[in-house]
């Protein structure tokens, strides 16, 4: 028999806001969707900016705050709102060594200012003992880029105090989906009762955007219909996002009130031939098995041709004897790749709450559906080069 597995806390920073009752609000706004994009930051393309809250509540110590870039810190943010929702906040030594802590996030938050002055020390010169001399002065430790991810773990496990197991997964969107899935998997399965599981991304960086220009996936013109892109169609925003994720056993013990029940979680993976992704994204449909009526929040990134054959996919569920009402959450807030799908829980735990969505982010067919109640929430991710994954949350 498998257990029930509840979430009992959440945390997010959003472009729209510095929590989720502020994101929340976000989306029911125009005006405030319009106003988090930036074209500005590295033109000709638009990303959406996040920016962090007084840390003083949430990252006390100044050194660990200094030691820490914004990755870092909006990780640490939104997993301390967790903690603290969950009544996990300051607990004793032996209820945080039960705490298993999984992340899904991506490698390499540069220090900009760093490498600009190392260039322009280093500029018509050739002095291997300069470089050496400034990597070792300048540079934070969290900056040793092989290791990134995992010190990302690191840095909370040390400033939240959890210790339990650590496991860091890497892989842009399959990686929060997996972070998500392994641990409602040990949970079900007995092995572990209580995890801190999230991501975080950080679009306001010079590099980012370039790597991902690099391989023609960045959005030149924010005009472009969400679901009618080119390939060349994503606009990346930062976010950080965590959740508690525990066994009803758990929760109950602890006397912690759940937020919703997460009810099942899967992912596939294809090399994304024509009608590949949509036969994965079908059998994992067939495996949560959402009531009908349900509502979709989507993770798509806006790339084509795969964000077309997302559309169409759900565009016949929409249709189709399951009738249900989707929303595509990166038209709002860009695209922030691990943190993506776990960004999507957390908003779709308040939508199960509340038994209704936020207005169409897009005018296309796919969100016209009539708004109507439901207590089921299921976030998809096709991710813009690989993996699709599925997450059911179901009200309480």
């Amino acid at each position: 028999m498998t257990r029930e597995v509840w979430i009992t806390g959440q945390g997010l920073l959003s472009p729209l806001g510095q929590d989720l009752e502020t994101t929340w609000a976000g989306l029911h706004d125009p005006a405030a969707i319009a106003a988090a994009a930036d074209t500005g930051f590295l033109p000709p393309f638009t990303i959406f900016p996040a920016s962090l809250p007084p840390l003083d509540k949430f990252v006390p110590k100044r050194g660990d705050q200094r030691a820490m870039g914004p990755l870092m810190l909006s990780g640490c943010v939104a997993a301390a709102m967790a903690m603290e929702q969950a009544g996990l906040a300051g607990a004793a030594p032996e209820v945080l060594k039960q705490i298993n802590l999984m992340v899904g996030v991506g490698g390499g938050e540069r220090d900009e200012k760093v490498d600009e002055t190392i260039l322009a020390a280093l500029n018509g010169r050739d002095d291997g003992n300069l470089l050496a001399e400034q990597l070792q002065t300048e540079l934070r430790p969290t900056l040793f880029l092989a290791q990134l991810p995992n010190l990302f773990a690191g840095n909370i496990s040390i400033v939240l105090g959890v210790s339990g197991s650590s496991r860091t997964f890497m892989g842009e969107e399959a990686a929060g989906v997996d972070a998500v899935r392994v641990a409602f998997e040990r949970i079900q399965g007995g092995q572990a009762d209580l995890f801190l599981v999230g991501s975080a991304f950080n679009a306001s960086r010079q590099d980012i955007p370039l790597l991902y220009q690099a391989g023609g996936y960045l959005l030149e013109d924010p005009k472009r219909p969400f679901w009618q892109r080119p390939k060349a169609g994503m606009c990346l925003g930062s976010a950080g996002a965590f959740l508690v994720i525990e066994s009803r056993e758990s929760a109950e013990a602890r006397g912690a009130k759940p937020l919703a029940r997460l009810k099942a979680v899967v992912n596939d993976r294809c090399r994304r031939d024509p009608g590949q992704a949509t036969a994965n994204a079908a059998r994992e449909w067939a495996q949560v098995a959402p009531k009908p009526g349900c509502a979709v929040l989507s993770a798509a990134t806006g790339v084509g041709p795969v964000t077309a054959e997302e559309h169409d996919f759900l565009l016949a569920k929409v249709n189709g004897p399951d009738q249900v009402q989707v929303r595509a959450t990166a038209a709002a807030l860009g695209h922030s790749m691990e943190c993506a799908f776990v960004t999507n829980l957390v908003l779709a735990i308040k939508a199960a709450q509340t038994g209704k969505l936020f207005p169409a982010l897009t005018d296309d067919p796919v969100e016209a559906a009539p708004a109507r109640d439901f207590d089921q929430v299921l976030v998809s991710t096709w991710g813009h080069r690989r993996g699709e994954g599925l997450a059911l949350v179901e009200r309480i």
